[in-house]
């Protein structure tokens, strides 16, 4: 007879609560004005509840940016089906930006936020976060894979993986601020600017096409 593990719904549900609710104070009212009593205050349990499952505010972040980490690469898991490397870097670029447009929140907890940053380098080595390392080196074998064709001329993969996610970055980050939209309206850069990020992302493909 198999027998089936049971998971604990009603603990699985207030974990969830509890980071909804970190991730909104986190986002709007910043880290170190956020403490584990707001948190529980939030979804109205008591504090000491919260560090049944989380040992601090930094674990709860690391939490936060783990799930984001898992969300993103989830989407990023289609792409083995692209066989030509150079389109699915194009798609990974699009995956990317489709997921900042759509998780906001989890980007900016995952990619500006400095607080994630330091839970790592305090408490995590490479091996410990399978999540991160997962996406960066997605990326990293997916340059590997272009050089192999010609792309990326006289760079080393971690350099040009690098330079494709700080452009990528950059590209969201602005848009996701409204930066990129107001000064592509004012200054007339584009025909389009309510299209300024796809604009801009094409641009980029184009540089990146050179062999």
């Amino acid at each position: 007879m198999v027998t089936v593990k049971k998971t604990d719904r009603p603990a699985e549900d207030l974990k969830k609560k509890i980071l909804e609710a970190a991730r909104e104070l986190f986002l709007k009212h910043g880290y170190e004005a956020t403490s584990m009593r707001k948190i529980a205050s939030a979804i109205g349990i008591s504090p000491t509840a919260i560090y049944l499952y989380y040992m601090d505010k930094s674990d709860v972040m690391h939490a936060l940016h783990s799930e984001g980490f898992f969300l993103l690469n989830s989407r990023f898991a289609v792409l083995a089906q692209v066989e030509s490397p150079f389109e699915r870097l194009k798609a990974m670029g699009r995956i990317y930006m489709q997921f900042a447009v759509e998780n906001a929140d989890y980007y900016r907890l995952m990619f500006i936020l400095k607080e994630p940053m330091e839970y790592l380098d305090n408490h995590c080595h490479d091996e410990d976060w399978d999540e991160g390392e997962q996406a960066f080196y997605a990326l990293i074998n997916t340059v590997e894979a272009c050089m192999q064709e010609g792309y990326f001329k006289d760079q080393q993969p971690h350099e040009a993986a690098m330079l494709v996610w700080s452009a990528m970055h950059g590209l969201v980050s602005m848009h996701l601020s409204g930066h990129l939209e107001h000064i592509t309206h004012t200054k007339n850069i584009f025909p389009q600017p309510d299209q300024a990020m796809e604009q801009t992302f094409q641009s980029l493909i184009t540089l990146m096409s050179k062999r």
